[in-house]
This record gives structure tokens, sequence and C-alpha cells, in this order.
């Protein structure tokens, strides 16, 4: 009997998403890399990118798992660099909002678009048999929304 189990699938995936991240992986960083960014200013980067809105400063140190002390001083940083805009709730001027400047959703979709890039270039080095069953596979997996947060549980 074929092993079925969540722990190969794991395995399987995890080396599957290993090998085609990391294809080309110090081409997509090296813009973030030569602007000396911590690994906190990049994921922040990518939080406001996803997000879209100006988001108050607390709401991205909750997402992202900072401190507000912490996301304050990346947000200087990011602001210094020209990444960032910071400006003033129109609601409440104690409240700030933070989002990507030109430069910053530049940057950010920059090395998205490197990403895409790269799967595309593996999309077509699969054989069409082997690309036509990862496409069966993945259809209903994507269909049935099993990688929506609200769907997740957590295991070992």
């Amino acid at each position: 009997m074929a092993d079925n189990s969540p722990a190969l699938l794991f395995e399987v995936l995890n080396d599957f998403f290993s090998q085609v991240l990391c294809v080309g992986e110090s081409e997509s960083m090296d813009a973030l890399i030569e602007l000396d960014l911590t690994f906190s200013q990049v994921r922040m980067l990518f939080a406001l990118a996803q997000h879209g809105e100006p988001l108050p400063i607390n709401e991205v140190a909750e997402r992202l798992r900072l401190s507000v002390a912490a996301a304050g001083r990346n947000v200087d940083q990011l602001v210094k660099l020209g990444l960032v805009v910071r400006r003033e709730d129109d609601r409440d001027r104690r409240v700030k909002r933070v989002s990507l400047s030109e430069a910053g959703h530049k940057l950010a979709n920059q090395h998205i678009d490197c990403k895409r890039d790269q799967l595309r270039q593996f999309a077509w080095r699969i054989p069409e048999a082997e690309r036509a069953r990862l496409i069966e596979a993945l259809q209903p997996i994507l269909a049935g929304n099993f990688l929506r947060e609200d769907n997740q549980e957590t295991f070992g």
C-alpha cells in the first residue's frame, strides 16, 4: 500500500518548494541585498505590498509579530531609504499609517516578477505528461480552498 501520509506529503512538498524557490534565488535577492535591508524590513515591504492599503504601524507590528517599537524602527529606516511613506491618520493624528512608496512598490514587484519568471521557466521544463498530472492534482486542491488560513489546523 502506498504511503499517503501527511508526513510524506510534507517531505515531498518541502523538497519541491525548496528546489523551485531556490532556483535563481540570488538573482531575485540582489536588489534587496544592495539596499542592506534586514529580514524584518524585507518582511515589512512584502506585508505592505500584499495588503495594498496604508496600515497603522501597530497593525504592521502585529502582522509581523514584532513589537511596536521594532516595527517603528523598521519603518524609520524604510522611510529614510524612500521605500515607505508614513502619514498621520485622517481621523486620529496620533496614529501613523504606512504604505509603500513608488520605489517600494517597484522593488517588491521586481522581486515577485523574478519569482514568477522562475516559476514560468519551471513550468516549461516539465514534460507534458507530468505537467498534465500536476495540473489535475492541483486544481481540486486550489478549488477546495485548502490553503486558506481559516481552513488550517495546527499539527506537529
